[in-house]
C-alpha cells in the first residue's frame, strides 16, 4: 500500500517541476487545447445528431408503439454517448501524446537531465517519423485494450448494486493503469523499452501505478483540468519511469541541494532495455 502514496506523490512532483520550469509548462499545454477543441466538436457532433445515428442503426424499432420506441432510442442515445465519454477520457492521453510527440519528448529530456547525478538523458538515436510511428502503433494497442476492459465493465454495470458500486471504481483504477502506460511511454520509449515490456514493467508494480494514474483519471474527467495537468503529468511520469527501472533520481533538481536517491531496483534478471 506505501506505493500508491508514491505514485501519487511523483505526479504532486511532476506538477511542481512544471510549475519552476514555465517556458516548458506554456509549450506542453498547446498539444492539450489542440486535442481538446478536436474532442469537443467530436462530442458536441454527437450530442446534437447522436439521435439520428441510433433511430438509422435501429430501423426494426420503428414501428415500436409509443412510449417504448422512445425509451428504447432514449436509452441507446444515452448509452452511445456515455461510450464516447469513456472513450475520450481514455484516449485523451494517446491523442494529445501523438499531437504533442515532439513538446513532451522535449519535456521529458529536460526532466531526464535535471535529476540525472550526471546530467544525461537517455537518447532513442530515432528519426522523428520513426518515433511518431511506434507512438501510434503503441498508442492504439493500448486504446484497443482499454476498450476491450470498457465493453466488459459496461456489461458488469448492469448487474444489481456492484454495476453501480464496485464497477464505477474498478473502472478508475482500469483507466489510471492506461494512463499511466501512455505517459510512461513517453520516457520509455526514448529508452527502447518496447508495449510488452512496459506492460509487464508496469505490471510488477501495480499499486505505484494506480497511486500516480487513479487520481488522474478522476482529474482527466473534466477535460481542462486534463489539459492543464497534461504537462505536470508527463513531468510526473519520466521520473516514476526513472524509478521503475532502478535509475538514481537526484532530489530537488537544479534547485534543490544535491541530494541523490536510488530508486529501487527493477527484479532480478529484468532485460535491460534495447535500442
Amino acid at each position: 500500500m506505501r506505493d500508491l502514496g508514491v505514485g501519487f506523490r511523483y505526479l504532486l512532483k511532476g506538477q511542481r517541476w512544471v510549475a519552476r520550469h514555465g517556458r516548458q509548462y506554456g509549450f506542453g499545454l498547446l498539444p492539450g487545447l489542440i486535442t481538446l477543441v478536436l474532442y469537443a466538436a467530436a462530442l458536441v457532433a454527437l450530442a446534437l445528431w447522436g439521435e439520428d445515428a441510433v433511430a438509422w442503426a435501429t430501423p426494426f424499432a420503428d414501428d415500436w408503439s409509443s412510449p417504448w420506441l422512445g425509451l428504447f432510442r432514449g436509452f441507446l442515445t444515452a448509452v452511445l454517448f456515455a461510450l464516447a465519454l469513456l472513450l475520450a477520457v481514455v484516449t485523451f492521453t494517446a491523442v494529445t501524446l501523438l499531437v504533442g510527440q515532439p513538446f513532451y519528448e522535449n519535456l521529458s529530456e529536460k526532466v531526464d537531465r535535471d535529476v540525472s547525478p550526471d546530467g544525461h538523458a537517455p537518447e532513442s538515436g530515432l528519426p522523428l517519423w520513426r518515433e511518431l510511428w511506434i507512438s501510434a502503433r503503441d498508442s492504439l494497442r493500448i486504446v484497443v485494450r482499454a476498450a476491450l476492459w470498457g465493453v466488459l465493465l459496461f456489461a458488469c454495470g448492469f448487474v444489481p448494486v456492484v454495476g453501480q458500486t464496485v464497477v464505477p471504481v474498478i473502472g478508475f483504477f482500469v483507466t489510471g493503469f492506461f494512463l499511466t502506460e501512455e505517459l510512461t511511454a513517453v520516457a520509455l520509449q526514448r529508452r527502447g523499452v518496447e508495449l510488452r515490456t512496459r506492460l509487464t514493467l508496469l505490471r510488477t508494480r501495480k499499486t505505484l501505478v494506480w497511486g500516480f494514474g487513479t487520481p488522474l483519471a478522476v482529474a482527466f474527467l473534466v477535460p481542462f483540468v486534463a489539459v492543464f495537468l497534461m504537462p505536470g503529468a508527463v513531468a510526473g511520469a519520466t521520473l516514476m519511469a526513472r524509478e521503475l527501472l532502478g535509475e538514481e533520481i537526484q532530489e530537488g533538481g537544479e534547485e534543490g541541494d544535491g541530494a541523490v536517491t536510488a530508486a529501487p531496483q527493477p527484479p532480478s534478471g529484468w532485460p535491460a532495455p534495447g535500442r
